[in-house]
């Protein structure tokens, strides 16, 4: 009993740590896409772009710091624990973001506080995630990994005809629901090198799917970024990675949650709340405003 509250203290520890590198993080890489060309719209070019400004490459390194972290509690912890936690990088963004305009919390503010903090233990305490063993199925992985890629295409596909007006939702949508793809593949790539090393872990194609998804997810969010001010985009991306990894996690890695009817409804009540407290959050008039109007925008002149 004493090892397993350790190892969930440390759990706890590292995905707190890996969500305050990443919304300290989303707020630097938002401040410099916003004057970035519209012309680099979901294009590989943006980043080319992008990686010329210090201040985007900090925010990238404190993404990375985050997610070399939360691969951590992943490693240690079940995805069903780790990514509600990591949903609280809103908070850290929020307070990053609150520093950068001097606008003060409010109801608003505390409110979503209140519901981000109080969904995040409302599901942990009444599902308590616990280990179990993953499907062997391929045919299971497959079909919950490509609705996830398959409704992220979509959400792209429409975001490219509204880029103004709906666009950074969709594509932030789509990027959340990437990333949480990602964290379950880093779960299995972490099980296969702790079981074989580099040996194990390359020969499977799993690394190879983190690094497709992270770096696609990468020109959905700073397109995102690019097109509307932060608090458009950080909500839907939020709120849809923990969604989309707890399905991978229950679906076929193996995590197990309380199933009895007080439980599920305490488990959904805690959703809803996270989800609530996420769009009350990056709705917030401390999130920085973005997007210029102007038909072009030079970024190397800011």
């Amino acid at each position: 009993m004493i090892e397993v509250r350790s190892v969930s203290v440390l759990v706890l520890l590292l995905a707190v740590s890996a969500a305050c590198c990443v919304g300290f993080g989303f707020v630097l890489q938002q401040n410099v896409a916003q004057k970035a060309p519209l012309g680099d719209f979901l294009s590989f070019r943006l980043l080319l772009d992008l990686m010329r400004v210090p201040r985007w490459l900090g925010g990238i390194a404190l993404m990375v710091a985050g997610m070399v972290l939360g691969a951590v509690a992943l490693g240690k912890g079940e995805i069903s624990l780790v990514e509600p936690l990591l949903a609280t990088n809103l908070l850290f963004a929020l307070a990053l973001s609150r520093h950068q305009t001097r606008q003060p919390l409010g109801r608003q503010g505390w409110t979503g506080l209140a519901l981000l903090a109080g969904g995040v233990t409302a599901f942990i305490v009444a599902g308590q995630p616990r280990g179990g063993s993953a499907v062997a199925d391929p045919v299971r992985h497959w079909l919950i990994i490509g609705a996830m890629l398959g409704a992220a295409m979509v959400l792209t596909t429409y975001a490219k005809r509204s880029r103004l007006s709906w666009g950074p939702v969709l594509l932030a949508t789509a990027a959340g629901l990437l990333y949480g793809v990602q964290d379950a593949l880093t779960r299995v790539s972490g099980t296969r090198f702790a079981e074989g090393g580099f040996t194990e872990l390359f020969t499977g194609w799993q690394p190879y799917g983190v690094l497709a998804l992270g770096v696609t997810g990468l020109v959905l969010v700073q397109s995102a970024f690019e097109t509307a001010e932060l608090r458009m985009s950080l909500p839907a991306l939020t709120a849809a990675q923990p969604l989309a990894g707890i399905l991978c996690g229950v679906g076929f890695l193996g995590d197990r949650l309380h199933t009895d009817t007080g439980a599920l409804a305490w488990e959904a009540a805690g959703l809803a709340a996270i989800v609530g407290g996420i769009v009350l959050l990056g709705l917030h008039p401390a999130m920085p405003c973005g997007a210029e109007t102007e038909p072009t925008r030079d970024l190397q002149a800011r």
